[in-house]
């Protein structure tokens, strides 16, 4: 759990006492203390997450938080999308997170879509409270679409909410299938799954129905899209679903 991992920005993660710990302490004041601070990170992310989806609903703009593990294509995949929305006239814009760099802000940039690069430092996720800032900055237009494209991690960032439309899980066939299973969450809470590098497949030991079946059996309700980024296969049909 991202409470007890150590990551983020101590004004959430760290706490003090006024008190000598020299003392004894029962080991259920711990887990109830803990709990207590989840419960308020949480809670104070889901207000966030609430205000975010208000603000982005008024304006009719669909955002879509866009997840996966590292090196799994999420980049090219949002370059590849940007550049069809683009064509069809399209307003688009991107916040990026990332540990360090704004690599990949940069290359959404010279595609001529404003983008804002989030840095997280030493945190593994983005959470409702940064998306704030960066919506703010980005101003989007009415009606446009907006993707938040999230750390490399398939851990903390699904606990958290950031007000978007959908969630897109990104996984790629050089993965393994058995990725849905060793990360259920992740998968249970997302809406959208896209299948990316399915040009590779004749190179790998991976099998798209093995995928599907694995993600299925942690939830029933995904919907699927069988892409290769790079060229450009099922793109189409994933930038008409996004729209």
């Amino acid at each position: 759990m991202c409470t007890t991992c150590g990551c983020g920005n101590p004004d959430n993660h760290s706490h003090h006492h006024d008190h000598d710990h020299t003392h004894g302490h029962h080991s259920h004041d711990h887990a109830t203390e803990q709990v207590s601070l989840e419960a308020d990170i949480l809670g104070r992310n889901d207000r966030h997450a609430a205000f975010n989806r208000g603000f982005l609903s008024g304006r009719g703009v669909k955002a879509y938080n866009v997840v996966s593990s590292p090196g799994s294509g999420k980049t090219s995949l949002l370059e590849a999308t940007v550049r069809a929305l683009k064509d069809m006239g399209r307003d688009v814009a991107v916040i990026e997170g990332d540990q360090e760099t704004a690599n990949d802000a940069d290359r959404i940039k010279a595609l001529g879509v404003p983008a804002v690069q989030i840095n997280t430092r030493n945190g593994c996720h983005l959470d409702a409270h940064m998306v704030a800032h960066a919506i703010s900055d980005l101003d989007p237009a009415p009606g446009s679409v907006l993707f938040i494209e999230n750390v490399g991690n398939l851990v903390c960032p699904a606990m958290f909410d950031l007000g978007e439309t959908a969630r897109v899980v990104v996984m790629s066939v050089t993965e393994g299938d058995d990725k849905p299973l060793k990360y259920p969450y992740m998968f249970e809470s997302a809406q959208i799954c896209v299948i990316n590098k399915v040009d590779l497949l004749p190179y790998v030991d991976s099998d798209v129905e093995r995928i599907k079946r694995n993600v299925l059996s942690v939830n029933p309700h995904m919907r699927f899209f069988e892409v290769s980024a790079t060229k450009g296969t099922g793109l189409a049909e994933w930038v008409q679903a996004i729209l």
